[in-house]
């Protein structure tokens, strides 16, 4: 006899019956190929903010995670490690040793792959020189986490982008453990899916759903062109700015100062997505 709670997640046919698992979606949204990878990781985080924004996204750059160095950029498709509080249990039940779920992480990295690491504060340490020297190994894409890293300058020398919180000489095991991997996160409140691409300059950390990767890239890859264009002008007739500002990708009028502008250019509601009526999502 099955229990009430049984039967009310059994799905039964007429030829077989299922025991239904709790309910969840896919932790990956999409795929980005190389290719757009690459053109991604060519664009500032500004103008990749300004795109997911104006297609009404949320909130895409991840606020506590800064370089570790001057000059560090990095671009790359996620994979996610998730750290939880410190608890006995949890440290007993965990994969041991090599299969520790950190160290899958890191064997899914390599040049085109950021590694993703969600804390559970952020002065509480992700690791440091001797677990990090197996990235440097892998030659990996770069490191962000909204915690803490050790050994600073041990890994500024490894070479490879590090974007932190900040740094610590603290341990962080006593603090929380590595609990799962390439599983949907949380990091500094933005969602962060396997496979999305992860872009990292001087202003910060921002991720693009692998989803619009393309649309975001279209939007912010033509309001960096419009701002080239605009600061040429500014060059050559030096004077305020304003009379271009503000513009908004999608919202931009024909026969405005901007529109006059771009027009003599050769940029077009024809062939941009810039202008009034010409925005395509």
């Amino acid at each position: 006899m099955l229990s009430s709670i049984t039967r009310r997640f059994t799905l039964t046919t007429t030829t077989r019956t299922f025991a239904r698992a709790m309910a969840t979606g896919p932790a990956q949204g999409g795929h980005i190929s190389d290719e757009m990878l690459a053109k991604l990781g060519s664009l500032s985080t500004q103008a990749l903010v300004d795109g997911l924004w104006v297609m009404g996204w949320p909130s895409a750059q991840i606020d506590g995670a800064r370089p570790l160095a001057p000059g560090m950029k990095c671009v790359g498709r996620a994979v996610t490690l998730k750290f939880v509080p410190a608890r006995p249990d949890i440290a007993q039940d965990k994969p041991a040793g090599g299969e520790s779920p950190e160290y899958e992480a890191f064997e899914k990295c390599g040049p085109n792959e950021v590694l993703v690491m969600s804390s559970v504060g952020p002065w509480e340490s992700v690791g440091g020189d001797i677990k990090f020297l197996r990235l440097k190994q892998r030659a990996i894409g770069g490191l962000v986490t909204d915690g803490s890293v050790r050994d600073t300058d041990q890994i500024i020398n490894y070479g490879f982008p590090c974007f932190s919180y900040s740094t610590t000489a603290r341990q962080g095991p006593a603090a929380m453990q590595p609990w799962e991997c390439n599983g949907v996160i949380s990091v500094s409140g933005v969602t962060v899916r396997p496979g999305d691409a992860i872009v990292g300059d001087q202003d910060g950390v921002v991720v693009v759903p692998a989803k619009v990767a393309d649309k975001v890239y279209s939007i912010a890859h033509g309001r960096e062109q419009i701002e080239e264009i605009v600061k040429e002008e500014l060059t050559k007739n030096p004077g305020p700015p304003g009379k271009f500002y503000p513009f908004m990708s999608g919202k931009i009028k024909v026969d405005s100062p901007l529109g006059k502008l771009l027009a003599s250019k050769g940029i077009t509601p024809e062939n941009s997505n810039q202008f009034e009526g010409s925005a395509d999502w």
